[in-house]
């Protein structure tokens, strides 16, 4: 029997998983993985800086647990509102919902993990009292918005 007469279930095993499937979930675990490490880094520099009295005061607290608070809130419901695959795996794949996501946080600002990141980043910094972190974090948002000029 020759190729072209083989039938196609014998050269093809539909029962395995998909080699997209399978690429998908790495990438978006590469993702993940790297955003623990950009936080960690965050961390780290943030440790061996010195502090400012400014920083280090209740108010200051309460600024930073704020800051912690809603941006959390903005990443963690964005996350729920895309899925997984929208939120890890949509711009790499060009999987696209089918209609834009109106809904909390979207009806706050188009873009909430940026902003609510670089919210969680400045709390951070305000919580350790490190202006340090806040300069990094100017930068982080530098960078976020540079982004969202691509995107958008």
């Amino acid at each position: 029997m020759s190729l072209l007469q083989t039938p196609l279930s014998s050269l093809i095993d539909l029962n395995q998983k998909s080699l997209l499937g399978s690429i998908a979930a790495r990438q978006a675990f590469v993702i993940f993985a790297i955003g623990i490490f950009r936080d960690w880094l965050f961390e780290r520099a943030l440790r061996n800086q010195p502090s400012h009295p400014l920083l280090d005061t209740q108010l200051a607290d309460y600024v930073a647990y704020s800051l912690l608070a809603t941006g959390n809130t903005l990443v963690l419901s964005s996350m729920w509102a895309l899925g997984f695959t929208g939120t890890y795996l949509g711009d790499y794949f060009g999987i696209l919902m089918e209609a834009r996501i109106t809904a909390f946080p979207f009806n706050i600002t188009g873009a909430p993990m940026y902003y609510g990141s670089t919210m969680s980043f400045l709390g951070t910094a305000v919580w350790f009292g490190k202006p340090a972190g806040v300069v990094l974090t100017v930068e982080v948002l530098v960078v976020y918005l540079l982004a969202l000029s691509f995107e958008e």
